[in-house]
C-alpha cells in the first residue's frame, strides 16, 4: 500500500504528463535514457466519459456534457503497472504516459525520471500559466482608478 506522501506525488506527475503535449513528452524522453520495455494490459482506448457540474460549486450535481477520454495500462520489464487517462483523442500520448508512470514508481530510477522528463514539462506549464496570467493582467481594468480620475 502506498503512503500519503508516494500517492501525492504520483497524483502530481500524472497530473504534469495527462497535461504536457505529445511533443513535449517525446521531446523529453528523447533526451532521458530509454524508457523501460513494457507490455499494454489495456488499451490505448478512446471513449467517452458524463462530465458533472454542480451549481454554485455546492449545490446539486447536474450532467454538463460528455468528454472524450483516452486511457491505457502498461506493465513494464521490471514489474511496475503505469496508467492514464488523457483528456481528448491521443493513443500515442496515453501510452507514454502510462510508461512513464511505471518507470516513475522504479525505487530507484523514479528520480532521474522526474528530473529529465517531469521538471522540465512542469516548468514548461508554470510559465505557460505565468504567460496567461501575464496577458490577462495587462488587460485589467481599475475602476476605482478611473472614478478618481474623473473627480
Amino acid at each position: 500500500m502506498l503512503g500519503s506522501q508516494a500517492i501525492e506525488a504520483r497524483q502530481g506527475w500524472l497530473a504534469v504528463l495527462a497535461n504536457a503535449p505529445l511533443a513535449g513528452i517525446e521531446d523529453c524522453i528523447a533526451r532521458a535514457a530509454p524508457l523501460p520495455a513494457h507490455t499494454r494490459l489495456r488499451g490505448p482506448e478512446i471513449g467517452l466519459i458524463m462530465v458533472q457540474g454542480r451549481a454554485g460549486g455546492d449545490g446539486a450535481p447536474f450532467n454538463l456534457g460528455e468528454m472524450t477520454v483516452t486511457r491505457c495500462t502498461v506493465r513494464n520489464a521490471q514489474g511496475q503497472i503505469g496508467h492514464a487517462y488523457l483528456a481528448g483523442r491521443d493513443p500515442r500520448r496515453a501510452e507514454l504516459v502510462a510508461a512513464l508512470d511505471a518507470a516513475l514508481q522504479h525505487p530507484t530510477e523514479s528520480a532521474e525520471w522526474a528530473r529529465t522528463v517531469v521538471a522540465p514539462l512542469a516548468e514548461a506549464q508554470k510559465e505557460a500559466r505565468r504567460k496567461v496570467a501575464g496577458e490577462a493582467a495587462a488587460t485589467r481594468v481599475d475602476f476605482f482608478t478611473l472614478a478618481t480620475m474623473r473627480s
